[in-house]
């Protein structure tokens, strides 16, 4: 990334800025702007996420919002109340205590002597959640928002539950937050009041999982906050982002099909980060594309940014499998609709191990299959941060416990751009089942590199809200629809459809093993082909190089360590992948903060009882300044038996090495059709 120390503005910086809102909570926020804008007021861009501004984002801030404000911006950077700096206890996301003091800060903002009073909101993740809850909220001045790696539905496309079944990366994620929410604010900023406030949070911050797993369908708890409930409430400009490694890319496709608002879609092929950042690469010059879209929606600059394609996408070549790629082959291509009318539908039915052609005749039969545990042990993670390496491995070991289905060997170049669906008629032997369906792209030395796939709790199998048991024996038609992709088959490969009743440890597997049967004839895998050399293909403007302002320097004191591991031991049949991020101690030499973070994740499993799968994940939390030094300890632990979920967990912090405080959870959640 380039290095950009002259902008078309001086910036100045306040470190620490406190912002009430009507509860008596104030929240810390960091905020660049031009040095002339208390005589030429300038909009404001607000970033709101949980991720501690003084440090732990320290850095990715430093990249961006001076390089905005030094385009003639106000960035304000806020800590959500309980994390960071500051006060407050966070007790879940999203919260309408969140949204309402979103909306407080804006208008804050827009009273501020350097304020125009137009606003934008911006934000990765979480800050992309809120940015387009908040837009439908409708405050005074928001006038446009930049929503990365997001999703309008906070049930069916999120980081806990994928259609309908339950995602071990919520374990995961639950556990992230359990650790970031036990760290406390910098006394630096917050004075002696700093270990009321840390104790406050030990104490109230609570076990956010527990709540996630009592709500396993698609209800009230999981409508808040989702967009999709009505999208019309969107009515300001939307410039969606997301990756094809990401885990929240059929946002954007959703968002373009329905929001009536101004809306432009941009997926590359990276994974959970900012595309100026963006790894697997190639990155791209993001924050001028920010830029441009903030001069247009909040200064009125008639600067052409809405005649790009309505979607640019990067389709991606075909590569060998790898849990971690540097940079994928492809190109950036556009549509100027979402759907796209260029885009047609090819139904290819479905016989025993084929994937036969359009139009085809092909025989009736009955094919079974009883996935093993061990199938899903080469996924990878439902949401890619590219580091450790947690992309899906070579898919060959998955299929031999799928059905698989082969295309006959391509003889022309196949580019396939939206999102699959494959329908199939199909019974099994128990009341609780689930379907994972993948696709790849099979090279001809027989390398299959995963290239989407999708999952249905076949309890859910008319909608998430009432689910409902099966009938063993009973035929049922289902429609499973594979996350969104791009991606170019070539000449002498073949496409591959691999079916199985287990995706762990990606997916928690259902009560028990089931047989699935299905009945070919019905059976369609739809593909949307995209035309190849069309005379009507948009035009794409290619994307500058990456660049930002000097991020603020560090010190490696400490190397850390990243491993991903499938292990199997064959006398006892206990296996397990066990994940390690460390990233060792780094210390942030303007603050002389030194910060360690580590996490370890075992998802564990023996033979195929599906009883006995388990997931655990251990952080540890260490901040050090001179003489003040606070640590925290967070484990928790997820089993289940045939008819319950059984978690448990336990929280330890530490000053100077002496304990402070010490609590654990034994929680039991019954299972509802999962």
């Amino acid at each position: 990334m380039r290095t950009v120390t002259s902008l078309p503005y001086a910036v100045r910086e306040d470190e620490n800025v406190w912002i009430p809102v009507s509860d008596g909570v104030r929240l810390a926020a960091r905020i660049w702007r031009p040095v002339g804008s208390d005589d030429e007021p300038v909009p404001a861009i607000l970033e709101f996420i949980p991720y501690r501004k003084r440090d732990l984002t320290a850095v990715r801030d430093s990249i961006h919002h001076p390089y905005m404000a030094g385009h003639g911006y106000a960035c304000v950077r806020v800590d959500i109340r309980g994390t960071g700096d500051s006060e407050g206890v966070l007790t879940d996301e999203y919260l309408e205590r969140e949204l309402r003091d979103a909306e407080e800060i804006l208008a804050w903002l827009a009273a501020q002597p350097w304020s125009n009073g137009r606003a934008g909101m911006m934000g990765i993740s979480w800050g992309g959640f809120n940015a387009l809850q908040v837009a439908a909220r409708r405050p005074p001045g928001l006038g446009a928002i930049a929503a990365l790696c997001f999703s309008d539905d906070r049930y069916a496309d999120d980081v806990h539950y994928m259609g309908g079944c339950l995602l071990s990366d919520n374990l995961s994620w639950a556990s992230t937050m359990f650790a970031y929410t036990s760290c406390p604010p910098d006394p630096a900023v917050v004075g002696e009041r700093w270990r009321d406030m840390w104790h406050e949070r030990l104490e109230h911050s609570g076990l956010w999982l527990a709540n996630w797993l009592r709500h396993q369908r698609r209800d009230g708890f999981w409508q808040h906050g989702s967009i999709s409930e009505n999208y019309a409430d969107v009515q300001c400009p939307v410039l969606a982002v997301s990756g094809w490694a990401d885990g929240y890319s059929n946002a954007v496709f959703r968002v373009l099909a329905n929001l009536r608002a101004p809306t432009m879609g941009l997926i590359g092929p990276w994974s959970h980060k900012y595309p100026h950042l963006g790894e697997p690469g190639p990155a791209i010059g993001f924050l001028q594309e920010l830029v441009r879209w903030w001069d247009h929606w909040l200064k009125g600059a008639d600067n052409g940014v809405m005649d790009e394609p309505r979607l640019r996408i990067y389709m991606q070549e075909t590569v060998p499998p790898s849990t971690a790629y540097q940079k994928r082959p492809g190109r950036w291509v556009g549509e100027r609709s979402w759907p796209s009318p260029r885009i047609p539908i090819r139904r290819y039915p479905l016989e025993r191990t084929r994937i036969a052609a359009e139009g085809e005749q092909v025989p009736r039969e009955e094919l079974t299959v009883e996935s093993p545990l061990s199938v899903g042990q080469f996924a990878g993670k439902w949401c890619s941060y590219n580091a450790p390496p947690d992309l899906p491995y070579d898919q060959r070991e998955e299929d031999g416990g799928s059905l698989v289905f082969d295309s006959d060997i391509l003889d022309r170049r196949c580019e396939v751009l939206g999102s699959p669906v494959v329908r199939l008629v199909l019974a099994v032997t128990g009341p609780d089942a689930m379907v994972a369906v993948r696709l790849s792209d099979v090279a001809p030395d027989g390398r299959a590199t995963r290239v989407t796939y999708g999952l249905l709790n076949l309890t859910h199998r008319t909608d998430h809200e009432m689910p409902r048991r099966l009938e063993p024996g009973q035929r049922y038609e289902v429609r499973i629809t594979l996350n969104g992709m791009a991606h170019a088959f070539p000449p002498g490969h073949r496409i591959r459809l691999s079916v199985s009743t287990s995706y762990w440890p990606l997916a928690w597997p259902p009560p028990r093993p089931v047989r699935l049967a299905l009945y070919t004839g019905p059976c369609y895998l739809e593909l949307p082909v995209r035309p190849i050399k069309a005379p009507d293909e948009p035009h794409v403007s290619p994307f500058g190089e990456p660049e930002g302002t000097p991020p603020v320097p560090t010190t490696l004191l400490k190397s850390g360590e990243e491993g991903w591991t499938v292990s199997r031991d064959l006398v006892t049949y206990k296996s397990a992948l066990h994940v390690v991020k460390d990233l060792g101690v780094v210390r942030i030499d303007d603050i002389d903060m030194r910060i360690a973070r580590r996490v370890t994740e075992t998802y564990g499993w023996t033979g195929d009882d599906f009883t006995s799968v388990y997931g655990d994940v251990q952080w540890r939390m260490g901040f050090v300044r001179d003489d003040w030094e606070v640590n925290t300890e967070t484990r928790t632990k997820l089993t289940s038996t045939e008819t319950d979920f059984h978690l448990h967990a336990q929280l330890d912090a530490y000053e100077r090495g002496n304990r402070v405080h010490s609590r654990n959870w034994s929680v039991v959640i019954p299972r509802d059709h999962l």
